[in-house]
């Protein structure tokens, strides 16, 4: 189960209507109704209000049955959670893996073509001088 599909389901267990959750949360109800539908981030100064108000810890509010890997990423915004299951997290990898070992090979052409062009260069050089010493 998502973190916001919980909240959404101990905000119902708790017979709590939207607009009286949005009302604890000191905002509008259609900026927590984004919350419930999993359209916003949550960073971890809003998770934390909400695990208060809802009466439960944080880290019961981000765990879910599936092995999850939890990380906080910091931005000038604040703290946000991001969680993924460990096949989403592999899949990421494997991802990243493909996009460095490209990267790796965009590398090895550029030096090459820079190879090129410093030979070309003292080629272009050795013509400048011979035509220099020819005249």
């Amino acid at each position: 189960m998502n973190v916001n599909e919980k909240i959404r389901k101990i905000r119902e267990l708790k017979d709590w209507s939207q607009e009286q959750m949005a009302e604890k949360m000191e905002m509008s109800l259609n900026g927590y109704a984004k919350i419930e539908r999993g359209e916003t981030k949550l960073y971890l100064d809003k998770l934390e209000k909400i695990a208060q108000i809802l009466d439960i810890d944080v880290v019961e509010l981000i765990s879910s049955g599936e092995k999850n890997i939890c990380f906080q990423i910091e931005s000038p915004l604040g703290s946000i959670y991001q969680g993924v299951n460990e096949t989403l997290l592999q899949i990421e990898i494997e991802k990243l893996k493909l996009s460095l070992s490209h990267s790796q090979e965009i590398l090895v052409q550029n030096n090459k073509l820079l190879e090129q062009k410093d030979s070309e260069i003292n080629a272009l050089k050795e013509v400048i001088e011979l035509l220099k010493n020819k005249g």
